[in-house]
């Protein structure tokens, strides 16, 4: 099946680098369009097809998938409404949900919501499937298989969609500021500052394959590292007193509430 991404931003191109990198697909059963030249001569150098508007790579392919900001999606449906006749369009537009894409994609076209995460470039991505779609079983299928090339990939049900998606598409730039923040901490403290953004990212790698891994709770790891009257539960109550759970809790309910918001 050939696929057409609307968009070859961040996010697309976190997910067209996964695919080509794994070898899933191959550059000549993509096709592209992207405002941004950079971005497609980047992919055209891979040997991706570069369509010259939105309208003509929709009529090339049998897939589309709009990888485009939620602002600018209804200006970009409405422009390619007809060409979507009984295609396959999987979307990773944030707040666009099923009820939405049902009101707004012609009756015969098919659609699956999707919600990636940029990891995917490296082969570490998380996505997340709605079952709530309108598709044929094989195109969810490829679906699956398009994000598990660069990834793990789970079905999600449609009522705890948008909040499972809070996770894993908002949770790389919270963990991006952790990541940034360790490393400063090191800073403060004489250590050098590419060493410390190593020391930094390599210990989150590490700590999150313990809990996938071992299947242990993470309360439980956090205790083995805390040595009673210890360096780490020193820094333990730091976090604590800083309030970093609820500071967490909130920034995952406010990236709900915004897409929500989007969503009406």
């Amino acid at each position: 099946m050939k696929i057409g991404f609307i968009g070859a931003g961040n996010m697309g191109s976190a997910i067209l680098n996964g695919i080509l990198k794994s070898g899933f697909l191959a550059a000549d059963q993509v096709a592209i369009t992207d405002k941004t030249l950079d971005h497609c001569a980047k992919f055209a150098a891979q040997g991706v097809c570069v369509m010259p508007d939105n309208k003509s790579l929709v009529q090339a392919c049998e897939c589309v998938l709009l990888a485009i900001k939620p602002v600018y999606t209804a200006q970009v449906v409405e422009e390619i409404y007809e060409a979507l006749e009984d295609k396959f369009v999987i979307s990773i537009v944030a707040g666009w949900d099923y009820d939405k894409l049902d009101r707004s994609l012609p009756k015969s076209a098919r659609f699956v919501r999707v919600m990636p995460n940029t990891p995917l470039a490296v082969g570490e991505g998380m996505s997340l499937i709605s079952e709530k779609c309108r598709c044929r079983e094989e195109e969810f299928e490829f679906t699956y298989a398009v994000f598990a090339a660069a990834g793990k990939v789970a079905k999600v049900e449609d009522h705890v969609f948008v909040a499972a998606t809070s996770i894993n598409g908002c949770g790389p730039a919270f963990v991006y500021q952790f990541i940034e923040a360790l490393a400063d901490g090191g800073v403060r403290y004489g250590v050098p500052r590419v060493m410390a953004y190593e020391l930094a990212a390599q210990t989150l790698i590490g700590a999150a394959k313990m809990v996938l891994e071992t299947g242990e709770h993470p309360g439980k790891l956090k205790d083995a590292v805390c040595s009673p009257g210890g360096t780490t539960i020193e820094g333990i109550y730091a976090l604590e007193k800083g309030g970093m759970r609820a500071a967490v809790m909130d920034a995952l309910g406010a990236t709900i509430e915004k897409t929500l918001k989007i969503s009406k």
